[in-house]
Order: structure tokens, then C-alpha cells, then sequence
């Protein structure tokens, strides 16, 4: 079932709220040399509405993540990579992915993380690689979870397509299959809910297709989760937010010159404009 997106609405703040109110989103992302995904990742987190970001990244992003982010709390695992998984009883979510890189020890960080967290999570970049290569991985993953595969990392999950059409059903068979809502990133991004609603998003531009933008999403759809919003909603409303704050970005900026940092810096205007 195609439909054009379904805008949900903005959580209403309650004058008498506090940060307890809209969720704790823990991002666990980076490695060396990979550290800037982690910080777009987080970045965006924090502008998008969530009452507390931590960081979960490896020992040699410590400083760079509290230095960039003094808003979000920073814990460590591992020294260049993220290693030992730690107690995650206090996360509303979990986005997990940018930058982790590939490694046979990433990839068993993120075996024990769906092993032990089994709420919606976010998950993206590196991590869907690592999954493609390990399919047992995909019945791991907590139901309603979200996944953001750009148009390669989806061809290696699901495997080669020949039309519009039959890359559209593997789209809806992965979600459908699993219970995922899958986001396919490109222009007019996809998202299927687990039930097989597609929605067609209508913002953004060709300025965004640069690298970090993936890494943004991540930060916005995780933030939108940990405060309450249902999986589905919170990858149509992210999805179409990001593409709301390039939009911006492009008419301040042009399309050429801008940068992820760039469309978390519209983050504010694109929710301000919902509001």
C-alpha cells in the first residue's frame, strides 16, 4: 500500500515537564579515525527533543565527543573500537552504527547488544554492513526496530533487484518479514512500517547527498524514539524533518556547499516550522 507521508504530529511539552519526561537516547557509534559520525550522530540528538543523550563510544573519542557535545554524557567501551556492551537497563533506545566500523570486533559488540537490549532501536551504517554479512543477525533485532540502509547497503541485505517494482517488494518483505520499519535513503526516501505502509517523503534536496547526512538521520530518529513516539512515527517524522532542515540549508546556503553540520544547524527551524 503506497501513501503520500502521513505527517505525524508533534508531542505536546507540558509546561510542568522535566527531562525525565522526553526519554534518554543512547547512541553507541565511532572508532578511530570515525569519530565525527558519532558526533553527527549525536549532535542531531540533541536538537531533536530528547531529555537526555548519552554517548556510548571508544576510549579514544572521549575527548573529542565531550568537547563537541557538552550537552550529552560520554561512556566508554573499548579503546579504538567499541568493545564491552555495559548496562543499558536506563535507555529509553538505542541508536547504534555510525562509524563503528566493521571489524570481527564490532560485529561482536553488536551481537551482544541485541542480545541483551530487546526494545526498538536504530539501526545504521556499519552495523547493517556487519548484519549483511551475518543474517542470523536480522532475527536478533527487536521488533519495531528501525533500519536506515542507503540504496548499497540495502542491495547487500536483500540482494540485487531489476526494477523499481521488485526493489519495492524485497523493501516490503524485509520490514514485513522481521517487523521493522526500514528506511531506504535517497531522494523521496522510503520508510515501510512493519505492517507494509510505504510512505513517499517529499523534503530535501541533491545538497544533502553528502557524507555524515546518514549520520544525522540516526541522531533524529533515535531522539524521536526515546521520547514516545511509535517506531513508524518517528522514522516519518525524522525522515521528513532531516529533509525539512536541508531544505532550509538550501535556501540560506545553495546546494553545493552544504554539509551534515549544516543541517543540524536548521534542526531548530525545521521543528520551529512543525510547531
Amino acid at each position: 500500500m503506497l501513501a503520500n507521508l502521513t505527517l505525524p504530529k508533534l508531542i505536546e511539552r507540558d509546561k510542568f515537564s522535566h527531562k525525565g519526561s522526553y526519554g534518554h537516547a543512547l547512541i553507541a557509534a565511532g572508532s578511530y579515525g570515525k569519530m565525527g559520525a558519532a558526533v553527527l550522530s549525536v549532535k542531531a540528538a540533541l536538537h531533536s527533543g530528547a531529555g537526555l543523550v548519552t554517548a556510548l563510544v571508544p576510549e579514544c573519542g572521549y575527548d573529542i565527543m565531550q568537547i563537541s557535545n557538552p550537552e550529552a554524557m560520554v561512556l566508554v567501551s573499548g579503546e579504538k573500537e567499541l568493545h564491552e556492551v555495559l548496562d543499558l537497563t536506563s535507555f529509553n533506545t538505542i541508536g547504534v552504527g555510525p562509524g563503528i566500523g566493521t571489524s570481527e570486533s564490532a560485529a561482536d559488540f553488536l551481537k551482544n547488544l541485541l542480545q541483551q537490549y530487546r526494545q526498538p532501536m536504530v539501526l545504521d551504517a556499519d552495523v547493517l554492513n556487519i548484519i549483511s554479512g551475518n543474517e542470523a543477525l536480522l532475527e536478533l533485532i527487536p521488533e519495531n526496530s528501525v533500519l536506515t540502509p542507503h540504496v548499497g547497503e540495502f542491495r547487500r541485505l536483500v540482494g540485487v533487484w531489476n526494477s523499481d517494482n521488485e526493489e519495492m517488494e524485497k523493501l516490503i518483505a524485509l520490514s514485513v518479514k522481521h517487523k521493522l520499519v526500514t528506511v531506504l535513503k535517497g531522494a523521496n526516501t522510503t520508510v515501510v512500517s512493519p505492517e507494509g505502509k510505504t510512505y513517499i517523503n517529499s523534503t530535501g534536496n541533491p545538497g544533502m547527498a553528502k557524507g555524515g547526512s546518514g549520520d544525522v538521520l540516526t541522531g533524529i530518529i533515535t531522539s524521536l524514539l526515546a521520547q514516545g513516539y511509535s517506531s513508524t512515527d518517528a522514522a516519518v517524522l525524522g525522515v521528513y524533518i532531516h529533509g525539512l532542515a536541508g531544505d532550509f540549508a538550501k535556501t540560506d546556503l545553495g546546494e553545493t556547499a552544504i554539509t551534515a553540520s549544516d543541517i543540524i544547524s536548521y534542526l531548530p527551524q525545521a521543528f520551529k516550522t512543525l510547531e
